[in-house]
């Protein structure tokens, strides 16, 4: 009986180090310290931006699929990222971020279905932001933990990771790129699984 505990708490144990040191989370963002090409938010985060994602659910298949179109604007230390999504299974969704760059290479980003403050950080080539979002109602209504994680590539896209955990527990995983949106993007036609034009002048959340 005793060694049957053992047992089970060398497995705890095991699956404890493997998720803190061995996994998407262990990363930190000294890692990529000495990593390039530089990013920088007022540049890669500015301007027209076309986003392409897919989203998975707790037993890893893939639940959804996305195309956004954001639009970044700075002044100064302050700037905002309104983003438009357009969802594979017709549902549209708003959000605007407001971000200000602290100290450091810290910044903080909120937006109206964030609690409180996001807390980001630039390291190299690399931005790490943590925040708690809460998911519409017809999406359950929970309050997520998210670790968000992008990578600036040399041809400038930059490669977005994110995992989403409710009480340490991953539930949700998004993977997505982001590049300069070039015009044709922006043309698409309403009903396709793009940039809906129709969608721009509603109120952000």
């Amino acid at each position: 009986m005793n060694f049957l505990i053992v047992l089970l708490l060398v497995v705890i144990a095991l699956v404890v180090v493997r998720g803190r040191f061995l996994s998407f989370r262990a990363q930190t963002p000294s890692d990529y310290a000495d990593t390039g090409p530089q990013f920088s938010l007022t540049k890669h985060l500015n301007g027209e931006i076309l986003s392409e994602g897919l989203i998975y659910g707790p037993n890893g298949k893939m639940s959804n699929s996305f195309v956004a179109r954001m639009v970044g604007e700075w002044e100064g230390n302050s700037g905002t990222l309104a983003e438009y999504f357009t969802y594979s299974n017709g549902k549209q969704m708003t959000r605007k971020w407001h971000l200000t760059l602290g100290t450091g290479n810290k910044f903080t980003a909120t937006a109206e279905d964030i609690v409180g403050e996001g807390r980001g950080i630039v390291s190299g080539s690399t931005v790490k932001l943590n925040y708690r979002i809460i998911l519409p109602e017809d999406a359950g209504g929970h309050t997520l933990e998210v670790t968000d994680w992008m990578y600036l590539t040399e041809n400038g896209a930059i490669m977005n990771r994110s995992e989403m955990r409710k009480f340490g527990i991953k539930v949700a995983e998004l993977v997505a790129t982001m590049r300069p949106a070039p015009e044709a993007v922006l043309k698409h036609l309403p009903g396709t699984n793009g940039f809906d034009a129709e969608a721009a002048p509603r109120t952000l959340q």
